[in-house]
């Protein structure tokens, strides 16, 4: 099935190029114990989603990232069973999956799903999820995990909507917590790492889409926040190398060669970069601004500088060439 599709949209010439692999130098980032993640991604609009999430399961896989739960910021039917696909590839089927219940998103627009590869990948690979609707709460999710886990010790890392945060941060004590959602946050996130806005200003998608639960997010959130702006994750082109290579059935490769007919000279790095820094922070690879966010109610985001601001936003460090190569190299980690 998967022969015949590839062949139908003339992709499979571009699966035999074969690609001598770089080895990977980067930054010490030594860590005694995985950074605790939830990871929450609009799965469906674009797919540097993708990209991220392959990047986090390489993280796992290396010891530098014990992922918690997998949650999804939309409501788009295929988000959450893309999700599993991707963490089934990597030998992790049973990670718990989320999506929002009655708010945010439900539909997307079809000019971002990149030629629907969200609809195609489910119709390659085994997945349980039908579609979102059938997975969990997400704030109940949210709740759960946080309430189990050390004070101060997740990084929430977020390369979507915000709607889930601000719906967790307005969430009422339940049967996890006594605490009501932003006390809970303050107990036990120790970083909200974001793919979000354009900076020094602008209208940036994910701020956008949902711009009320972003104004909620950003002037409510109790601990600091980092942010990874349109403008970095523009100039980082992945997906060349992954599509040459000669891996198969990966739903990875299949997505981004899906998505590349559009994008021939490789994506655009949003999502990657916010999972880098999430896990490795900023390190050798960025450097950082303090300062304060703003969003207006059309979605609009200003920034102010302040040195005692709990917001930060990456500035450039590292050549982008050798984030670049970073990037792709943890993209196409293979499972285990």
């Amino acid at each position: 099935m998967k022969q015949l599709f590839w062949i139908s949209v003339g992709l499979l010439c571009s699966f035999c190029v074969s690609c001598t692999q770089q080895s990977q130098q980067q930054p010490e980032q030594q860590q005694s114990e995985p950074v605790l993640v939830i990871f929450d991604t609009d799965m469906g609009p674009d797919y540097d989603d993708v990209g991220s999430l392959a990047m986090l399961h390489a993280f796992a896989d290396n010891g530098e990232a014990k992922i918690l739960a997998t949650v999804s910021s939309n409501r788009y039917i295929y988000s959450v069973p893309c999700i599993e696909i991707v963490n089934r590839y990597f030998g992790r089927p049973d990670l718990p999956l989320g999506a929002p219940r009655n708010i945010g998103v439900d539909m997307v627009d079809p000019r971002y799903t990149r030629i629907y590869w969200p609809e195609i990948l489910p119709l390659l690979y085994p997945h349980k999820t039908k579609r979102a609707e059938d997975a969990p709460d997400a704030v109940a999710v949210y709740r759960q995990i946080l309430s189990s886990q050390p004070d101060a010790s997740v990084h929430i890392i977020t390369v979507g909507f915000l709607t889930n945060m601000a719906a967790l941060l307005q969430s009422p004590p339940d049967e996890y917590s006594d605490l009501d959602g932003k006390a809970l946050v303050q107990k036990k996130v120790k970083l909200l790492i974001s793919m979000a806005g354009k900076f020094p200003q602008g209208y940036e998608f994910n701020v956008c889409t949902d711009a009320a639960a972003s104004i909620i997010t950003f002037e409510q959130w109790p601990t600091p926040v980092l942010l990874s702006g349109f403008e970095i994750g523009e100039a980082i082109l992945t997906g060349k190398r992954l599509i040459a290579s000669e891996v198969t059935n990966s739903p990875v490769k299949d997505a981004f060669a899906m998505g590349m007919t559009m994008d021939p000279h490789g994506r655009c790095s949003w999502d990657q970069t916010a999972v880098l820094v999430g896990v490795r922070g900023c390190g050798d690879y960025f450097g950082t601004v303090k300062g304060r966010i703003i969003v207006a109610p059309n979605g609009e985001n200003t920034w102010e500088d302040d040195p005692n601001g709990t917001h930060e936003r990456l500035t450039w460090k590292m050549p982008k060439e050798e984030i670049t190569r970073i990037i792709e190299d943890l993209m196409m980690h293979e499972p285990k």
